[in-house]
């Protein structure tokens, strides 16, 4: 599996020639979610869900599916009728090749007075990589590869960490960092790389790893 980082929390997965797109959001590239064979999306906020961006991949390819929430697919499913898919925690299928379980239910606490919304992480290909969305949310599967939601409104470094000493996987690479500035990445790596136990790794948007 290719992994291919872009801005913010999407990511790109690539497996026997078929593309997987994860939250191709507004601070993502304008075609993030072009080419994709089946796109999933975490939750409403528009940094990781575009409806535009969206629309543009089902129009360029009639074959292409969205895996989602129901706040997401209540806004895409009546232009596209039997292309955008409904899940929630516990659900399982394949998209584009690829198997993925949906864990967890909610976002993160911003803030008490900010109602919370829906959100859900997806486990990919039995634990190979697990992208959680706006949430701290721990699999009961294995985790290989963690995409670690590492600078947000909703989080602190001190959780970030234990987060990945909860998950406890191989690796993990930084999303959720369109907010965080050069100066600031030196501090994340090295505390995190020091203290999370499991390799620390980031990716400039547009640079790939094999997993």
């Amino acid at each position: 599996m290719r992994l291919t980082k872009k801005s913010h929390s999407c990511v790109r997965l690539e497996k026997d020639g078929r593309t997987l797109v994860v939250d191709p959001g507004g601070f993502s590239e304008e075609d993030a979610a072009l080419g994709a064979d089946a796109l999933l999306v975490t939750h409403e906020h528009p940094d990781h869900f575009d409806e535009g961006r969206l629309r543009a991949a089902l129009e360029a390819d009639p074959a292409a599916r969205i895996w989602t929430l129901k706040s997401v697919a209540d806004q895409l499913s009546t232009a596209f009728p039997g292309r955008v898919h409904t899940v929630g925690h516990g659900d399982t299928f394949t998209a584009a090749g690829f198997e993925v379980q949906v864990h967890g239910e909610l976002h993160a606490v911003i803030h008490p007075d900010i109602p919370r919304v829906t959100n859900v992480g997806y486990l990919v290909d039995g634990g190979a990589l697990f992208h959680p969305g706006d949430a701290l949310t721990v699999p009961d599967h294995p985790v290989r590869t963690l995409m670690l939601p590492v600078m947000a409104p909703w989080n602190k470094i001190s959780e970030v960490i234990d987060y990945v000493r909860e998950v406890r996987p191989e690796r993990a690479y930084d999303i959720h960092d369109a907010l965080l500035t050069d100066l600031a990445r030196p501090i994340y790596d090295r505390q995190i790389g020091a203290l999370g136990g499991a390799e620390h790794l980031r990716l400039a948007p547009g640079a790939t790893a094999e997993l």
